[in-house]
């Protein structure tokens, strides 16, 4: 068990057993009074539970229609869950989160807002519409031990998906975008066109870029040379709509348990997929960062609201004119910005975005706001400087008290990593190649290492190891690499190298220079046969 201690005042302590624990200490004790106080949870966020800090790690599935949303979770999942619809037409019309439970069944939206175990209550205010249009699907799955799976509807284009929807669904992609700990926009090889609502949604992910993850799925539809337009084009697209500096990272692949039909990049496939789940197997154990992160940015935004807030009721006036400074006030809302970030020395960043501002301050009366607080900021600053830094030195313990095993098993996790059958990422290939043959894989190429062996100028059947270098930097290999494979070849450990263990520093030269790795020790089926009992 680690824990902290931090004193607030004479003979107090506080005790944290782990960073979640404290997450939930801070937030309820120093900022949500200030939250509460300058009615935060009423322009930003609801307030957070308990539920919001416990809760496994969350994957946001968004995408068009028939990008392949809900296949995709039962690629991840190996089976169907329940609730499942599979189709060429938009056939998931709701939010589905797929969740872990020993009993298998649809738990409908109103009924998951009131379980106090789950963390969905805030979305009732999103209302009916909504709610008949959520529910849960629980199931008992390896993977879901790890990880939780938002699946959405598919996004079409057009003035009448926005209002047959009914409810506000930006809004709905904004409460679960600040939630999750990996969004996945998925796309089409085949649809690349960005509709309107797509485009919304998008844009409704904005600030949360560090959690997004893009899928070409269905790559194999399209054989290489397509491929690589349809690539090119994503990018495009994809560089006027998320407005980045960076170059948005985009994982090329065919999820589905189908034949592939273009198997001319099934390497790029599997590669592409290893990568992606690599980055999905580091959500649990990245968890608490995240949630200490998202903590932070929203401590910000709560002190810069403070500001706006106190601004306007402190411009406010005691007796008349009351409504037409109110309009005045909203109107100049930019005015005001500026001159908290000078004022406060605030960065442009950390303020919210200016038109949902003026919107919701439109319904507010400005009499209620409250004036400012200096003894509320001091304690949300002194939280970011002291409890925070606290919190974050507890991570790396943590850390080390979790086994080196995978937290995310089952499904095709297990798949991406076969070490048994021949069909495993990379088996039978580069530093494995040849463990299942009876035969030395580096005889294969040995009467040709075999013939410069000999023109090395052996003697008495060994080259030195100055002869073996001068062939050796031939492959211009640095000379770090050039030292571990003389280790792993010199089985006799004794500076010279016969006929066999140079055609094995041979072979392992062609398989780094083929872009594999090497391994730390000398894997048994690699050992010569003529020095395998030493």
């Amino acid at each position: 068990m680690f824990s902290w201690l931090s004193r607030e005042g004479p003979g107090k302590h506080e005790v944290y057993e782990n960073v979640t624990e404290g997450l939930k200490n801070i937030y309820k004790s120093k900022l949500l009074p200030l939250e509460q106080y300058y009615h935060f949870h009423e322009f930003h966020s609801p307030q957070l539970e308990d539920p919001d800090f416990d809760a496994k790690p969350m994957i946001l599935l968004v995408g068009q229609y028939s990008t392949g949303k809900t296949t995709f979770i039962k690629y991840l999942l190996e089976r169907d869950f329940p609730g499942i619809r599979i189709g060429p037409e938009p056939t998931t019309d709701r939010f589905i989160a797929v969740m872990y439970d020993e009993k298998e069944g649809v738990i409908p939206g109103n009924a998951l807002i009131v379980d106090p175990q789950k963390q969905f209550k805030p979305l009732t205010k999103f209302g009916n519409a909504f709610l008949n249009r959520f529910q849960c699907s629980t199931l008992k799955s390896e993977v879901l031990k790890g990880i939780s799976i938002i699946d959405t509807p598919g996004i079409l284009s057009g003035e009448k998906q926005r209002v047959d929807r009914g409810y506000d669904f930006t809004g709905v992609l904004e409460w679960f975008a600040e939630r999750v700990d990996r969004i996945i926009l998925l796309f089409d090889a085949h649809k690349l066109d960005i509709s309107d609502e797509f485009r919304r949604s998008i844009e409704a992910l904005r600030g949360h870029d560090d959690k997004i993850r893009i899928v070409l799925n269905k790559a194999d539809m399209v054989d290489h040379q397509q491929l690589m337009r349809v690539y090119g084009a994503l990018m495009w697209s994809l560089g006027k709509v998320l407005q980045t500096p960076e170059v948005a990272r985009v994982y090329i692949g065919s999820f589905w348990d189908q034949p592939l039909r273009f198997d001319g990049n099934r390497r790029l496939f599997e590669d592409e997929e290893q990568d992606l789940f690599r980055d999905m197997r580091s959500l649990p154990r990245n968890a608490a960062l995240r949630k200490l992160n998202d903590l932070i940015k929203r401590a910000r935004l709560a002190k810069v609201h403070a500001h706006i807030i106190s601004a306007l009721r402190k411009d406010m006036p005691t007796m008349f004119g009351k409504d037409s400074r109110k309009k005045e006030l909203i109107k100049n809302l930019g005015q005001i910005y500026d001159q908290i970030q000078r004022e406060q020395q605030i960065s442009p960043g950390d303020f919210p975005d200016l038109k949902k501002m003026q919107e919701n301050l439109a319904h507010h009366d400005f009499m209620k706001f409250n004036q400012i607080r200096p003894k509320l900021l001091e304690v949300v600053d002194k939280m970011l400087s002291e409890d925070i830094s606290k919190l974050m030195n507890m991570i790396p313990h943590e850390d080390m008290t979790t086994t080196s095993e995978p937290l995310i098993k089952g499904g095709a996790f297990e798949g991406v990593e076969d070490q048994e059958s021949p069909f495993g990422y990379k088996k039978g290939e580069g530093i494995d190649a040849g463990s299942n043959e009876p035969e030395w894989i580096v005889m294969k190429l040995k009467h040709k290492y075999d013939t410069l062996f000999e023109s090395l100028g052996p003697s008495d059947g060994k080259i030195t190891g100055a002869a073996a270098k001068t062939e050796m930097i031939k492959s211009k290999l640095p000379n770090t690499i050039l030292g571990k494979i003389w280790k792993l070849a010199d089985v006799d450990r004794d500076g010279f190298l016969d006929s066999d263990e140079f055609a094995l520093a041979m072979h392992l030269i062609k398989v780094k220079t083929d872009g594999y790795e090497l391994p730390t020790e000398l894997p048994s089926h690699l050992v010569p046969p003529s020095k395998r009992d030493i």
